[in-house]
C-alpha cells in the first residue's frame, strides 16, 4: 500500500501518477457506473440494499395524484425537509427520489459536524441539527444515526487564527456550546500524535462528532412516513408544469414523472448536484457549480483512536477519526468541476487526482506526522455542489412561485441539513423562515448573475 509521504512525492515527479495504478491500491469506480462496493467512512451504509442492476426499475411505491408539497431529492437536506414539513403538519407531503435515499452526494460524505461557525444563525442551524441526529430521531424511531462523540479540534497556527477562536469560543457561549481555548502543550496532552510546534493553540469543542449518513436519512424517512409523508425511489423527475395565473405570476402546478404527474402547487429543489437541471425544467436558474470533492482513508494508526477530528483551516485540511484510522480531506484550491453531470450516476465515485490532492497530504503529514509513514487504505472522490459565496441556496425562487430551493450545500449539508431543513419547511408552510436567513435566500442573486457559466468567474 501506498503511504502518503510517498504519495507526495511520486505526484511530485510524476503529475500524472496515481497510486491505484503504481502500488497496487484499490482503484475508486469511474463516474460512468454506479458502484456497489463503497469505500466510506461509517459501518453501516446502503451496502446490504440490492444490487443496482437487480433493483426494479418502477416506483417503491404508486405515486398519488395529489400532493401538497413535493419534495425533489432523497439525500440529507430532501430528507430533512419532508422530516420537518411533516412534524409541522403538513398532510400529503411527498419525497421523490431518482435512485436511492443518498445515491447522488450523501451517501459518500464524511459527515462531520462541528458546532460553531462565525455566524449565530449557523451555530443555531448546526445545535439543531445535533439534537435531532444524536436524540431526536432515535427516541422517535429506535433508529440510530451512527451519531458519534469524539469532539472537534481546530488548529491556530498564527495569532489571527488563535483570536478567532476565542471569538468563536465566547460566540459559543452565548449559546451554550461547551468549548475551551487550549495551548500547544494542552493540545499535545489531549492528540499526543500531533506535531503542535508551530501552533499558537486551539479551539476544543467536546461535544462535536460525526453521523452516518445512511442511518440518518433511513431514520428521517422512517419519521417522516410515521406522520403521513411519503418517500418514493426509483422515480426520476421529467419535468415540472407551470401556468401564468391572472396577475402574471408563474405558478407550479404539478411534477411530472416517468411512471405518472403529481399535481401539487409547491415544489422543493433538493437535488444537489442535480438541483440545476430540475431548476431548468422549470424554468428557474440554480447559481451552482458540480465539482470532485475527495478524501482518503489511512490504513490502521496505533494511539489514534478516541482522538478528535481535527479542522486546520489555513492549510484547508479536515482528519476525521474513522475508527482506528483517519479520513483525510480538504476543499479543492484547485478543483475539477464535472462538466456533464449524468443523470444516470447513482453511488458512483471519481478517480482521485493527486495532483489537486497533494496539499491535503502536505497539511496532514504536518499535523499529524505518523501519516508519512502511514498506508492508504482506499480513496474517496465523489461530487459535490458549490455556489459563489459558499452559502447554500435557499427559499422561493423569484421567478416561480411554490418553487423552493435547498441545495448549494458546499459539502456542508450533512451538519447544516437539521437546521436549513427546519427552516425550509417553515418557510414553505409560514411564507418566511423563522431565523434571519437572508445570507442563505436565492433572492441574493440577482437573475444577471445566475448562469452558472457566470459562476467559474467569481471569487470564493
Amino acid at each position: 500500500m501506498a503511504s502518503l509521504s510517498r504519495a507526495l512525492r511520486v505526484a511530485a515527479a510524476c503529475p500524472r501518477w496515481s497510486p491505484a495504478r503504481g502500488l497496487g491500491l484499490r482503484p475508486p469506480t469511474r463516474a460512468a457506473s454506479p458502484t456497489a462496493e463503497k469505500s466510506v467512512p461509517y459501518q453501516q451504509t446502503l451496502k446490504d440494499a440490492q444490487d443496482p442492476s437487480a433493483v426494479a426499475r418502477g416506483p417503491s411505491r404508486p405515486l398519488p395524484s395529489t400532493a401538497n408539497v413535493v419534495v425533489i431529492g432523497g439525500g440529507s437536506l430532501g430528507c430533512q425537509t419532508l422530516y420537518h414539513l411533516a412534524k409541522l403538519g403538513v398532510s400529503g407531503a411527498v419525497l421523490l427520489e431518482r435512485e436511492r435515499l443518498t445515491s447522488g452526494t450523501t451517501w459518500h460524505t464524511a459527515g462531520l459536524l462541528w458546532q460553531l461557525r462565525p455566524s449565530d444563525v449557523e451555530v443555531e442551524l448546526l445545535a439543531h441539527t445535533r439534537r435531532v441526529v444524536s436524540r431526536e430521531l432515535e427516541e422517535e424511531t429506535g433508529l440510530h444515526t451512527g451519531w458519534i462523540q469524539n469532539g472537534g479540534l481546530f488548529i491556530a497556527s498564527n495569532r489571527q487564527r488563535l483570536d478567532e477562536y476565542k471569538r468563536l469560543m465566547s460566540l459559543g457561549k452565548a449559546y451554550g456550546v461547551e468549548s475551551h481555548v487550549l495551548s500547544p502543550a494542552e493540545t499535545k496532552a489531549l492528540y499526543p500524535l500531533m506535531n503542535v510546534d508551530d501552533l499558537y493553540g486551539t479551539l476544543h469543542v467536546p461535544h462535536d462528532g460525526t453521523v452516518d449518513p445512511a442511518g440518518t436519512c433511513t431514520a428521517l424517512a422512517r419519521a417522516a412516513t410515521a406522520r403521513g409523508a411519503q418517500v418514493i425511489e426509483n422515480c426520476p423527475v421529467t419535468g415540472i408544469r407551470v401556468r401564468t395565473d391572472d396577475f402574471g405570476a408563474r405558478r407550479v402546478t404539478a411534477v411530472e414523472t416517468e411512471h405518472g404527474s403529481i399535481q401539487t402547487p409547491c415544489v422543493v429543489n433538493c437535488a444537489g448536484v442535480w438541483a440545476s437541471a430540475v431548476g431548468r425544467m422549470a424554468g428557474v436558474k440554480v447559481p451552482l457549480v458540480a465539482m470532485h470533492h475527495a478524501y482518503v482513508v489511512t490504513e490502521r494508526i496505533e494511539g489514534i483512536q478516541n482522538m478528535p477530528n481535527v479542522r486546520d483551516h489555513d492549510a484547508s485540511v479536515y482528519l476525521r477519526l474513522q475508527g482506528d484510522a483517519l479520513s483525510v480531506g480538504g476543499y479543492e484550491a484547485n478543483p475539477i468541476f464535472w462538466e456533464e453531470v449524468s443523470d444516470k450516476f447513482a453511488f458512483g465515485l471519481f478517480d482521485l487526482d493527486w495532483d489537486v490532492f497533494t496539499q491535503h497530504i502536505e497539511g496532514a503529514i504536518n499535523r499529524v506526522p505518523v501519516l508519512e509513514k502511514t498506508g492508504i487504505k482506499s480513496t474517496v472522490c465523489g461530487p459535490e455542489s458549490f455556489t459563489p459565496d459558499h452559502k447554500p441556496l435557499m427559499g422561493e425562487a423569484p421567478e416561480l412561485r411554490g418553487f423552493f430551493l435547498g441545495c448549494g450545500f458546499n459539502s456542508a449539508g450533512m451538519m447544516l441539513g437539521g437546521g436549513c431543513g427546519q427552516e425550509l419547511a417553515h418557510w414553505i408552510v409560514h411564507g418566511r423562515p423563522e431565523k434571519d436567513m437572508h445570507s442563505y435566500d436565492i433572492r441574493r442573486f440577482h437573475q444577471s448573475l445566475t448562469d452558472n457559466q457566470l459562476l467559474r468567474r467569481v471569487p470564493p
